[in-house]
C-alpha cells in the first residue's frame, strides 16, 4: 500500500472516532436534558395553591421586644446560644451546632416563609401562564418592600444577638440568604413583563439601599472577609442582589472575591476544612457547596465558567462536588463524625446535583437530583436550603 492510500485510511479512521466520541457525547447531553418545568408541575402547582390563600405577613406583624430596633428592623438571636448555668442572667455562651429553641426567630420564621412562597408563586406562573400567581406573588413583594406601613427596613443591624452581650452581629447577615431566590423571582417577574414600573422602581431601590448598607457597613464589611460559609453566602447575596438593579461593578467583585477568597475554602481532596472541624460537618459542608455551586451559577458567563475555574495546582468547584457526590448518594458512607443535631433528616435535594448535571453533563448528578426528598418539613434542614424552584434557575 502506497504511504498515500495509508495516510488516507488513518485520516478516515481518525474522523470515524472523532464521530464516535462527538455521537457519545451528543448521547449524554440528550440523556441529562429534561423538561424542567414539566417535572416540577405538580409540585409547583400544589404548593402555589395552597399559598394563594395566605395572606403576606411582615416583621410589623411580630414584635421583638428584646430588639434594639423599631418594628421595622429585622431581628433575630444567634442559634447556638444558651444560658450559662455558671452565671444565669449573664451574657449567653456557645455551645456550636446546637440549636437554643427558645430563642427568638420569628423573624426568621417570616423571612423563610416569604422566601417559600414567594419563589413557588412565580414558578407557578412562568409553569402555567395563569396571572393570578403572579398577582399573589407581587402581594408579598410590596408588603415587604414597599408599603410603608409594612416593610423591613434595609439592613441587619439587629441579626443574631446573643442576649445580654451584644444587639446584633455581622454574621447575621447569613439570614438574608433566603432572599436569594426572592431576587431571582423579582427578575423573573420583571423578565416576564409582569411588575408594574412603580413597583418595580421601589423593590429595586429597597434592594440598592440594601446591598450598600451589605457593602458599607462595620457588619456587612466583616462578613465580606470571612473564611467559610458565610462569605460564600454573603457573596451569593451581593451577586443575586446586585443582577436586581443590572450592578455589573458588583457581579465583577463577586467573580474576584469567588476566586480569590472562596475558592482557597476547598482542600486538594475536594473537601472544605473549616466546615469539616465544626459540629455538624456533614450538612456544614453540604450547605457551602450549595451555595457555591448557586454562585457559580448566578457568575458564569460564556467567557468565563466558574463551574471549573481554578488555578493549575488547586482542585475546581468539580472537585468539591465529586468529594460530596458519594455522601450524599449513601450517608451511611460519611467517613467523618455524624451531626451533633439533625444529622437524620438529611440529605435533602438541592439545586447543586441539577445544575452539576447540566455544567459537567453528568447522569449521575440528575440522577441523585430526582431520587432526594425536594420539600423538607424539618425547620434546620429548611433553613439550609435557601434555593427551591429550579424553574427559577434553569434557562
Amino acid at each position: 500500500m502506497s504511504y498515500g492510500r495509508c495516510a488516507a485510511g488513518m485520516a478516515s479512521l481518525v474522523i470515524a472516532m472523532l464521530a464516535l466520541q462527538l455521537a457519545a457525547l451528543h448521547a449524554d447531553a440528550i440523556g441529562i436534558s429534561f423538561d424542567v418545568k414539566q417535572y416540577e408541575r405538580q409540585r409547583v402547582l400544589a404548593a402555589a395553591d395552597r399559598y394563594m390563600g395566605e395572606k403576606p405577613i411582615t416583621l410589623t406583624a411580630l414584635p421583638a421586644t428584646r430588639s434594639a430596633g423599631g418594628e421595622h428592623d429585622y431581628y433575630s438571636e444567634a442559634d447556638y446560644y444558651w444560658p450559662n448555668p455558671q452565671n444565669p442572667n449573664g451574657p449567653y455562651i456557645n455551645r456550636d451546632g446546637q440549636s437554643n429553641p427558645s430563642n427568638f426567630n420569628d423573624h426568621r420564621h417570616a423571612l423563610i416563609r416569604l422566601s417559600i412562597q414567594e419563589p413557588a408563586l412565580v414558578a407557578a406562573f412562568v409553569i402555567s401562564g395563569e396571572r393570578k400567581y403572579a398577582d399573589h406573588a407581587i402581594d408579598h413583594l410590596r408588603a415587604w418592600f414597599v408599603d410603608d406601613a409594612t416593610k423591613m427596613n434595609p439592613n441587619l443591624q439587629y441579626a443574631q444577638a446573643v442576649r445580654n452581650l451584644n444587639t446584633g452581629r455581622s454574621i447575621g447577615i447569613i439570614d438574608t440568604l433566603h432572599l436569594v431566590e426572592v431576587a431571582r423571582s423579582i427578575v423573573v417577574l420583571r423578565d416576564q413583563k409582569a411588575l408594574d414600573p412603580a413597583d418595580d422602581a421601589a423593590i429595586t431601590r429597597w434592594f440598592a439601599d440594601y446591598l450598600h448598607w451589605m457593602l458599607t457597613s462595620d457588619h456587612g464589611i466583616t462578613e465580606g472577609k470571612a473564611k467559610n460559609n458565610h462569605a460564600t453566602c454573603y457573596w451569593l447575596q451581593v451577586a443575586e442582589f446586585a443582577k436586581v438593579m443590572g450592578d455589573n461593578t458588583a457581579l465583577d467583585e463577586c467573580r474576584k472575591r469567588f476566586k480569590e477568597q472562596l475558592m482557597p475554602q476547598i482542600a486538594e481532596d475536594g473537601s472544605f476544612p473549616q466546615e469539616l472541624r465544626r459540629t455538624k460537618p456533614y450538612s456544614y459542608s453540604m450547605f457551602n457547596m450549595d451555595q457555591m455551586c448557586a454562585l457559580a451559577h448566578v457568575l458564569s458567563t460564556p467567557q468565563e465558567d466558574l463551574w471549573e475555574w481554578g488555578p493549575p495546582d488547586h482542585p475546581s468547584l468539580h472537585k468539591a462536588v465529586e468529594y460530596m457526590y458519594p455522601f450524599v448518594k449513601d450517608k451511611s458512607t460519611w467517613p467523618k463524625k455524624p451531626d451533633v443535631m439533625f444529622f437524620e433528616y438529611w440529605p435533602v435535594r438541592t439545586m447543586t446535583w441539577l445544575s452539576a448535571a447540566r455544567e459537567f453533563n453528568e447522569p449521575k448528578y440528575l440522577d441523585l437530583w430526582k431520587s432526594l426528598p425536594a420539600d423538607p418539613t424539618n425547620d434546620e434542614v429548611i433553613r439550609n436550603v435557601p434555593l427551591r424552584q429550579p424553574v427559577l434557575w434553569m434557562d
